[in-house]
């Protein structure tokens, strides 16, 4: 596996009961996507048995602790070298923590592996509605585990009295906002969201299962879809791109953009550069690649995206006139990617 083709790893964190399970069993029954899956949570696989063996290539479990009070990973880094071996052409691996896991701490652990074959690809907190402010949230200042997330998935809304759920989803986004101004909140039915906010799967076609229990379960959690579908807009690029739109691109997302992927040409000062460019929340990630790409392509994907607003904004970077070397925004670009090294 070349460094641009590495394998992003997803944190799955809440606290105890908050609703990770039911986040990550639907997240498994996606189509075309091979997943690996860390589970942390001291000593118990608390995934259904049947549902891992068939749908991902290599559980593993971290026993003993909580994965963020372990030196230097303790094991986090040994499962995930297992995880992103070439051979087993991962899409993603989710990393579902401890409920007394620390968000932030988890963070910088998946950041500072010394694997370097996977790279961030986000942190998902989700939030029980109905304990959450008996639990996390019951001290003035609103916790430091909301700075972490990329995501912020609400859960057990279904759970509450009817009249009282507007009020509980938007007293949980004011407290979020307090500590993260940008992260996307979603309210999910039985732990479902829309894939495509998590991961890219392989391709439309079934995956190959290792047990026929595979796709029974798929057809039965597709006939109760319940999750909001997630808007994408996109734009071929069939010419270099001038680093400067690019990045301007990047740093700046289109309104309701949650990730961003793209594989591009750049014009450098010793000619054209192929990249491999990834946004996630305020995560930026490129990396070179061995060959530019013949055509290029930018995406952007999210729940409240406005496509035709992000398709103008892609189409800008396109359009984008290169008649110099353009040494500032190039800076820029290379001050990213060696950040993502």
């Amino acid at each position: 596996m070349t460094p641009a083709n590495r394998v992003p790893v997803i944190a799955l964190t809440g606290y105890l009961g908050a609703g990770k399970t039911s986040l990550l069993n639907h997240l498994l029954l996606a189509p075309g996507a091979r997943l690996g899956v860390v589970v942390n949570d001291f000593g118990v696989l608390n995934v259904d048995a049947a549902l891992v063996t068939g749908q991902i290539d290599k559980p593993v479990s971290i026993s003993g602790g909580c994965l963020c009070c372990m030196p230097s990973g303790g094991g986090l880094d040994e499962a995930l070298e297992k995880l992103s071996q070439p051979t087993l052409r991962l899409d993603a691996i989710l990393v579902e923590a401890s409920g007394v896991a620390n968000p932030p701490v988890l963070a910088k652990l998946i950041r500072s592996s010394a694997v370097e074959r996977i790279r961030p690809g986000g942190v998902i907190e989700v939030i029980d509605a109905v304990e959450h402010f008996r639990t996390v949230d019951a001290w003035p200042e609103p916790p430091l585990r909301y700075a972490a997330a990329t995501l912020v998935v609400i859960g057990k809304t279904d759970l509450l009295p009817s009249d009282e759920r507007e009020a509980m989803v938007e007293r949980i986004h004011r407290r979020v906002r307090e500590r993260n101004p940008c992260a996307p909140i979603v309210v999910a039915r039985d732990g479902q969201i829309d894939p495509a906010l998590v991961f890219d799967t392989a391709s439309k076609d079934e995956p190959q299962d290792e047990l026929p229990i595979g796709l029974p379960l798929r057809e039965e959690a597709h006939d109760h879809v319940g999750h909001e579908h997630a808007r994408s807009a996109s734009v071929q690029l069939g010419e270099p791109v001038a680093p400067g739109a690019l990045m301007d691109l990047l740093e700046e997302p289109p309104e309701g953009a949650y990730r961003m992927k793209g594989r591009v040409r750049v014009r450098g000062p010793r000619g054209e550069r192929g990249y491999l460019v990834n946004v996630v929340g305020p995560m930026i990630h490129i990396m070179a690649l061995a060959e530019p790409p013949e055509v290029g392509e930018l995406v952007a994907i999210g729940l409240h995206l406005d496509a035709v607003s992000a398709e103008r904004a892609l189409q800008a970077v396109a359009d984008a006139h290169v008649d110099h070397v353009d040494a500032h925004g190039w800076g820029r670009l290379q001050r990213h990617r060696r950040l993502s090294e």
